[in-house]
Formats: structure tokens, C-alpha cells, sequence
């Protein structure tokens, strides 16, 4: 194990840029005036404005407190009568093991500590390597230098040149004239992203819930972004989208719309505050908050075509709502996931299931399926199958659904797979044609009651 308890006493930097940068002295961040462009595929845009003191001609200016993880490629730095001549970004930070990494085939001075009475010894030592441990040449032996507890410290002469306390962008620019210069410096970096966050208490009796969103700000950039105004995009640009699962269903895209900023083809949420948004930090902020909006709780069950079952299974709970403007919840929903409560007999709020949504418009109609249905179920069996002709068949579908709730229901039952031109021959409930391969009906259960449904398909397969 390699020794952490490394001094560095007078670490020299040689420092070569002309122009200083504006630094709090309180914090000791040296960004200026920071605003954050956040998207939802975990990219962002830091736009960060800072006084610069530069000479008349070329200057080299450096820029501490950027992200760690900036995209270099994406940086702009924008004020008048300067212009960029080339840029580096300095990202080998200091830390005790990359110190003695670089100082291998130098000199350091070791101090030790005699623990019983206080006395420091110093002696010159070369490191010669770094790989899994200290080797040092004192003198004329070779030394490992061990963890095992003894007070020993090591000084270094200077800081290596490239390890930097801080990630560190550095510009050389040409400057028009001498003096103080506002600019703006901006670039892209990952790992600074948001989700959005619901949470639905659920009132049967009422069919109504309340629900409040939740934007969950990650910051995993290596950087602080100090008292920043933030902008969050509802929306996934591209150059750095991934795989996404949705399997809340959106049953009909909204067409209304409201006085949201957009930004082309997506919603901004700007955060109505200023910000610190801290390194390896989760930070919430509310964005949604709907009292009584209209819901109501369903069950719905999909079977494939030809699919049977020897015992009946669950159907989804699924829960109904709206985000119209009248009689819903009025906003368009960034894309995230959705926890649901209901109050038990003693009016605490449980937990009852989670979905995840798209990004959904305002004005569409929901289905969210929170988990399995307890008492209500359905089994799907495969009657028979006759030859029809040629190349026809007629198939015969019983479909039992049960309730062993004290309350009657309906569930929506839908058949699925109906490609080509499959036609219903007979039924005993009537249903609705939803698409080509898609049937659906309504069927209407007693409370602790049983009800059959058959069907038949008259296909060529």
C-alpha cells in the first residue's frame, strides 16, 4: 500500500500565464458568474462569464474550476478584442500517489518521527519507482518504504509541471489592448445530468390523487458549479442519448400546449433560484405540484395470439389520468418515473408500484401499470382449432376472468396478434377493433363473481 501521509511543504509552481483570473476568496472558486444548460441525456452547458486581466498581445490565461470531464473540442471563450490562439486542458490532478508517480528518478526528502520522543530525522532519498510501492535509494541501500504506521512523511522540492490541484483549462489568446476584459467561456461536459421524479398519493373513493414532480440534479463532473443559474431541457439531443425503456403507456398524445419556454423541440424548466450544484451530489428541487387531479384505478390484461394458460394469472393494475389542461394535471411531464401511494385504513400513505413515462405533451391520456392485481385474474384457453377450407381456420378462445374483490370491476381484456385479416366471427361480449392486430373489450366482473367470455377467430393461420 502506498504511504498518503505526503507534506507538501514549498511546492513551487512555476506559473507562465500573464492574465489572473478572478478567484472567491471565500470558497476559493475561481468560476465567475456560472450559468448551467442541463439536458436529460447527461450532457450540459456551462457557460461561465469571468473578468480576465490581460496584456496588450499574447497572453496565456488559465482557467481553474472547469469540469473535470469538459469535451475540450466544445470550448469557445468569447469577449472583445480577443482571440484564440490554442488551448490545452490540464485534467492529471494532484493527489499523493500521481506526486510520487511523477517524482520517480528525482530526489524528495523523507522526515521521520522517532514516536517516543518527538525527534525528526531527515534524509535525501531517489524514488525509484511507484508501482505498488515506494522503492527508494538512500545512500547506498535501496529501501521500501513500508505502511506500517511509523510517522513518515515526504517533502517534495516542486510541483511537477501538468499536476494540477484542480482541473485547469488554458488559453493562449491575442489581446487588442491591455486591461480588464469581460469574457464568457463555454463548453460541453457529461456527467452532469437530471431525471424528473414523480410521487402520486392515490384517494379510490375520491378517484382523485395528488402529485408532486421532483427534478433530481447529478453532479458527478469532478466540479462544483457555485450559486449557478440553472436551466434544465426537457428533451434528448442528440450526440448523447442512450437506451431508454419506457412502459408507461401513453394511450393518446396530447395536442395542447401552455406558455412553457421551448427551446425547438424541447421544454424548458429554469430553476426559479440560484444554485450551488456540488461535486458527487444529488440535489432535489420541485417542479409539479397537482392536488385532486381526477384518476381512476383499472385492470387490464394482453394476451397473445394463441396464448393459453393452464392456471389464471394476475391482470395489471394500471392507473388512469390525464395531463389535459381541464380535468388533469395540466403540464407536460418530462420523462421520468412515477411512484404511487395509497392510504391504508389508519391514513398512512403505502407504497403501491412505480412505472416510468416518455416525455408526455400535455392534454394526453395515461395508463400507468403499477404491479400485479392480487384478486383479479384471467385465464386464457385455446378451445379448439378447425380447418376451414383451404387455408382458413376458426379458432375458439375462452377467456375466464375473475374477482375476488367485495367490490365489482371492469377489466380491459385485449387480444393481440391479430395480423393479416383476421375476422371475429362470434363473441359473447362485444368488442372494439383498437388496430389491425388488436381487439379489446370491457368486461364487466361481479364483486367475488366470475364471468366467461368466448371468442371466435376466423384467420388464415
Amino acid at each position: 500500500m502506498r504511504v498518503l501521509a505526503l507534506a507538501c511543504l514549498p511546492l513551487l509552481a512555476g506559473g507562465t500565464s500573464t492574465a489572473l483570473f478572478a478567484q472567491d476568496a471565500a470558497t476559493g472558486n475561481a468560476q465567475g458568474d456560472v450559468a448551467v444548460t442541463i439536458y436529460n441525456n447527461g450532457q450540459s452547458l456551462v457557460q461561465d462569464d469571468r473578468q480576465l486581466s490581460v496584456a496588450a498581445g499574447r497572453n496565456r490565461i488559465e482557467f481553474p474550476d472547469v469540469s473535470a470531464r469538459i469535451r475540450p473540442e466544445t470550448v469557445t471563450l468569447s469577449g472583445p478584442g480577443i482571440g484564440i490562439v490554442e488551448q490545452n486542458f490540464d485534467f492529471d490532478l494532484l493527489t499523493p500517489d500521481k506526486l510520487m508517480d511523477k517524482a520517480v528518478g528525482q530526489s524528495i526528502t523523507l522526515v521521520r518521527t522517532n514516536p517516543t520522543t518527538g525527534a525528526e530525522r531527515t534524509e535525501r532519498a531517489k524514488v525509484l519507482a511507484a508501482n505498488g510501492g515506494i522503492v527508494l535509494q538512500i545512500g547506498e541501500r535501496i529501501e521500501v518504504l513500508r505502511d506500517d504506521g511509523l510517522p513518515v512523511r515526504a517533502v517534495f522540492d516542486r510541483l511537477p509541471p501538468n499536476l494540477r490541484a484542480r482541473p485547469t483549462l488554458s488559453v493562449t489568446v491575442d489581446a487588442a489592448n491591455a486591461g480588464t476584459v469581460p469574457a464568457r467561456l463555454s463548453y460541453l461536459t457529461p456527467n452532469l445530468g437530471w431525471t424528473a421524479d414523480y410521487v402520486a398519493l392515490f384517494d379510490a373513493a375520491k378517484g382523485a390523487m395528488d402529485i408532486q414532480g421532483w427534478v433530481t440534479l447529478t453532479n458527478s463532473t469532478g466540479t462544483t458549479f457555485s450559486n449557478a443559474r440553472t436551466l434544465l431541457v426537457a428533451g434528448s439531443p442528440g450526440g448523447g442519448g442512450g437506451f431508454r425503456q419506457m412502459s408507461g403507456a401513453m394511450d393518446s398524445a396530447g395536442t395542447e400546449s401552455n406558455d412553457r419556454e421551448r427551446l425547438g423541440d424541447y421544454y424548458l424548466y429554469p430553476l426559479a433560484q440560484r444554485t450551488t450544484i456540488a461535486n458527487a451530489q444529488q440535489k432535489q428541487v420541485s417542479f409539479l405540484d397537482v392536488k385532486g387531479a381526477p384518476a381512476r384505478s383499472t385492470y387490464e390484461y394482453v394476451n397473445r395470439w394463441l396464448g393459453s394458460n393452464n392456471e389464471p394469472v394476475s391482470t395489471a393494475s394500471v392507473l388512469r389520468f390525464s395531463t389535459s389542461r381541464q380535468g388533469g394535471l395540466g403540464d407536460q411531464l418530462p420523462a421520468g418515473a412515477i411512484r404511487v401511494y395509497m392510504r391504508d385504513t389508519r391514513g398512512d400513505p403505502q407504497f403501491i408500484g412505480e412505472n416510468r413515462i416518455d416525455h408526455t405533451p400535455m392534454g394526453s391520456a395515461m395508463s400507468l401499470r403499477t404491479g400485479d392485481a392480487f384478486d383479479v385474474k384471467v385465464q386464457p384457453t385455446v378451445v379448439s382449432r378447425t380447418r376451414k377450407g383451404d387455408s382458413r381456420w376458426v379458432t375458439k378462445m375462452k377467456y375466464i376472468v375473475s374477482n375476488a374483490r367485495p367490490s365489482p370491476v371492469t377489466v380491459l381484456l385485449a387480444q393481440d396478434g391479430l395480423y393479416g385479416d383476421v375476422r371475429i366471427s362470434d363473441e359473447s361480449l362485444k368488442g372494439e377493433r383498437i388496430s389491425a392486430d388488436r381487439v379489446e373489450w370491457q368486461v364487466p366482473v361481479p364483486a367475488n363473481g366470475k364471468v366467461d367470455l368466448t371468442v371466435a377467430f376466423d384467420s388464415r393461420y
